[in-house]
């Protein structure tokens, strides 16, 4: 079984769904990046979903761009990412670790040599977030013979000739969107994704993963009421990491606890 596979078996065994966070590489900076994912595993991260710092990520909102402008500003390029995953990859041999990326980010040099380089840094998954499924196919094949998972995202006004494509494309997990826009933090998630998550899972599609404006662990138990298999948090954490910069231990401290309270949700009510 693959990593993905493997976790959410073991999560289904415990009765527990997936927390996965998502932060940027590199963000503050290099050394401080990697102390955050050390310190997101050790609170409960089932998972990892990464960025690569990119001047135009078009599907993130504010928060998230701003961690990528801290990331090139603080010198973080690729090989350093690599290098940051390589090392998490060493550390934990069973963790998923996927990247949420852009195109131009992939097709820089050729899609082999990206898919290469993220498999040989020991990446599971790649998002390519302004990838439509429907042109997809040179980059499945990179992927494929990389040995790495296309992952699609499932948009709520998706039609079933699309979902159908995104549950055949799709591995190792399906990111849902709770809402359309860009990324951000959500009081309340704007909508029941219940039915696609069901029709999904009717298509063959990997498990449903919500992401989009998760940021409490209310909106962690609302993903499991609609059948997810995970819930993805990213701007929350990242929110975090912006308000205690130049503060190390208030900073992990923080996206410590937040960490542990959103996990502590994730078990699922028949068993709590």
């Amino acid at each position: 079984m693959n990593r993905y596979a493997s976790m959410f078996d073991r999560l289904r065994q415990v009765h527990e769904v997936a927390f996965i966070p998502f932060v940027m590489l590199g963000d503050p900076d290099a050394a401080t990046g990697l102390d955050i994912l050390r310190t997101l595993i050790a609170a409960g991260a089932d998972a990892l979903e990464l960025g690569l710092p990119f001047s135009d990520p078009i599907a993130d909102g504010p928060v998230i761009q701003a961690a990528g402008v801290r990331a090139l500003a603080a010198g973080t390029r690729s090989a350093d990412c690599w290098s940051i995953i390589a090392t998490i990859r060493a550390e934990h041999p069973n963790l998923p670790i996927g990247l949420l990326v852009y195109a131009n980010l992939v097709v820089h040099h050729s899609a082999a040599a990206f898919y290469q380089a993220a498999a040989r840094a020991g990446v599971d998954s790649v998002l390519v977030a302004d990838l439509p499924v429907e042109e997809s196919a040179p980059f499945v094949a990179a992927a494929a013979k990389a040995g790495i998972a296309p992952v699609f995202i499932a948009p709520p006004n998706a039609d079933d000739h699309r979902l159908a494509a995104i549950a055949r494309a799709s591995q190792g997990y399906t990111y849902v969107v709770t809402r359309e826009g860009v990324t951000g933090v959500d009081e309340r998630l704007r909508g029941d994704r219940s039915r696609l998550v069901a029709t999904l899972h009717d298509l063959g599609a990997p498990p449903a993963v919500l992401g989009f404006g998760i940021s409490q662990p209310e909106h962690v138990r609302e993903g499991i009421r609609m059948g997810a298999a995970g819930v993805i948090s990213g701007s929350a954490i990242v929110g975090r990491i912006a308000e205690h910069l130049g503060d190390r231990p208030r900073l992990l401290a923080e996206i410590r606890s937040f960490c542990r309270e959103m996990k502590a949700a994730t078990r699922m009510p028949e068993t709590a």
